[in-house]
């Protein structure tokens, strides 16, 4: 039997990045991610879960079968298959450092330390076996970590059929980085009342509210002519793409936000004289500050081509996904569970409002309440992920107690 560490150094050394933009919005992105689907088939057949099947956008169901009889809702667990494609998840190099305090180099030939003094929270996980990369790529945690605990959870429960627990369908999803694969997901073939994804930060983590979120491409047409002849003819577009991110508020920029407030982020920027493209992401908890921001877009697009001429600027605003407190606040049983879960396991549970979104609050509204849970990593999406070992293992008790709380 392989022990949670031992699938989690295998399944990160594999390569599964989603790719934003592919021609067509294919699901999955990359091919890599359907061969890692079939491989997680594979793996969940030799640990001995049930029904099988990736289907044609690459998500992979599967089943616990019940130990008790009676009326015990279904309930999903879910993890995503694929990396960020922002830093490289290939090629990953992982080592366990025991960690003693102070800083841990990760690549003394290039210089690459994590420090203490960047993240203190370290500090927490002295004495502690820490999983970590050599500087140069992500480490997967996310979430991979998500996966092996549920497998891991999947072993104990297949072992030891005394264990109370009803059925347990688990998800394995693609293209959560980018948003949109969960959009294909076959909530009727899954078949669950109730869902967790697995795809948080330190261990007590719970959330089940998320931002509001929406994407703005901001397209700005000008008019080139040689600058030796342009006095009262040439239209930068690059000066007014600088004008039109001028008039949004530098305090909703996210290195200026934590916690409920939102923000609007500039999070790709091209172009020329003639034309240049922006791409904004707009998010906030709260649904009226959030309509505001978008509000704010289009005001700014409007003020600006009536001082450019109409055509100036072209706005695409476009929904994401919603805060999935209004669909899981009718269960809030699904939270007391979690938190007893974590309580039983000797963990204080820390509510929090995701910065972000999961596959969780699109299933919500796609008719499956669906909070998130911790998995144990740190630093996602950097160089500087890392995941403690025990960290992993205390998830998987976790996850034992909490499909237990679904029997009465």
């Amino acid at each position: 039997m392989k022990t949670v560490v031992d699938r989690f150094i295998e399944y990160i050394k594999i390569e599964t990045t989603s790719y934003p933009e592919i021609e067509g919005n294919p699901c999955p992105s990359s091919a890599m991610q359907m061969d890692f689907a079939h491989f997680m088939a594979d793996e969940m057949k030799a640990i001995g879960i049930e029904e099988v099947e990736v289907d044609e956008f690459g998500f992979v169901f599967g089943t616990i079968p019940a130990t008790v009889e009676g009326d015990v809702p279904v309930v999903a667990l879910l993890a995503h298959m694929d990396t960020i494609s922002d830093i490289s998840g290939k090629d990953i190099k992982p080592s366990i450092v025991h960690y003693e305090g102070g800083d841990v180099v990760l690549n003394e030939e290039l210089g690459i330390v994590m420090e203490e003094k960047m993240f203190p929270f370290m500090k927490n996980y002295v004495g502690q076996d820490l999983i970590v990369t050599d500087g140069t790529t992500l480490l997967g945690a996310d979430d991979k970590a998500g996966i092996v605990e549920i497998f891991a959870l999947a072993e104990k429960l297949l072992a030891d059929k005394s264990i109370p627990h009803g059925k347990i369908r688990v998800c394995l999803t693609p293209d959560e980085e980018i948003g949109t694969g969960i959009l294909n997901c076959n909530v009727e073939k899954l078949g669950a009342q109730f869902g967790y994804t697995i795809d948080g930060g330190a261990v007590g983590g719970l959330e089940y509210e998320n931002f509001n979120a929406a994407s703005a491409k901001v397209i700005v047409n000008g008019s080139n002519i040689h600058p030796g002849s342009s006095k009262n003819k040439m239209k930068n577009s690059l000066h007014i793409a600088m004008e039109f991110h001028g008039m949004l508020p530098p305090y909703e920029q996210p290195a200026n936000t934590e916690g409920y407030e939102g923000f609007s982020h500039l999070n790709l920027m091209s172009g020329g004289v003639e034309k240049t493209t922006m791409d904004y992401i707009i998010r906030d908890h709260d649904a009226a500050k959030f309509e505001i921001k978008k509000a704010r877009f289009e005001k700014i697009a409007a003020y600006l081509n009536e001082k450019y001429g109409e055509g100036t600027i072209d706005l695409r605003l476009a929904d994401s996904y919603r805060n999935m407190r209004e669909v899981v606040e009718p269960y809030m049983f699904l939270i007391d569970y979690a938190k007893e879960s974590f309580s039983d396991n000797g963990v204080t549970p820390v509510v929090s409002a995701i910065r972000g979104g999961t596959d969780g609050a699109r299933l919500s509204y796609m008719g499956l309440p669906c909070p998130n849970l911790s998995t144990g990593g740190h630093n996602a999406h950097g160089k500087y992920e890392f995941v403690p070992v025990q960290s992993l293992e205390k998830m998987v008790d976790v996850l034992v107690t909490l499909v237990q709380k679904f029997v009465k």
